[in-house]
């Protein structure tokens, strides 16, 4: 099963699961509006994925928040994606014990199809 994590009003995450859908690909959804991934999912993500890719630097909440001022590590980061997932970058999609980040149409035909 393939999880797409982020939210419905974000660019990105309406491609990906445009893409899904065009491709009669079922998905589940996981918003990051109303729930928080818990510390062991973004532990394993960060195992699967650099958390450079994972931690959105460019986002409006990072630059709310002034992170760029605190010149986090990857722990830091880390603690940070545990208690606000809307510093993720998204979407993040879940499949086969794999992780994949953000929306690129010709990696996901690959991937995907």
């Amino acid at each position: 099963m393939i999880t797409v994590y982020g939210i419905k009003t974000c660019g990105s995450v309406q491609k990906a699961l445009k893409f899904f859908k065009e491709n009669n690909i079922e998905v589940d959804f996981f918003d990051f509006k109303k729930d928080t991934p818990s510390a062991e999912k973004v532990k394993d993500w960060t195992a699967k994925s650099d958390i450079n890719i994972l931690f959105n630097s460019k986002g409006t909440k990072y630059k709310t928040l002034q992170l760029k001022e605190l010149n986090l590590d990857e722990n830091g980061k880390y603690e940070w994606l545990c208690k606000e997932p809307m510093l993720f970058k998204r979407p993040v999609i879940e499949f086969d014990d794999k992780v994949v980040v953000a929306f690129d149409e010709e990696m996901y035909k690959k991937t995907f199809l």
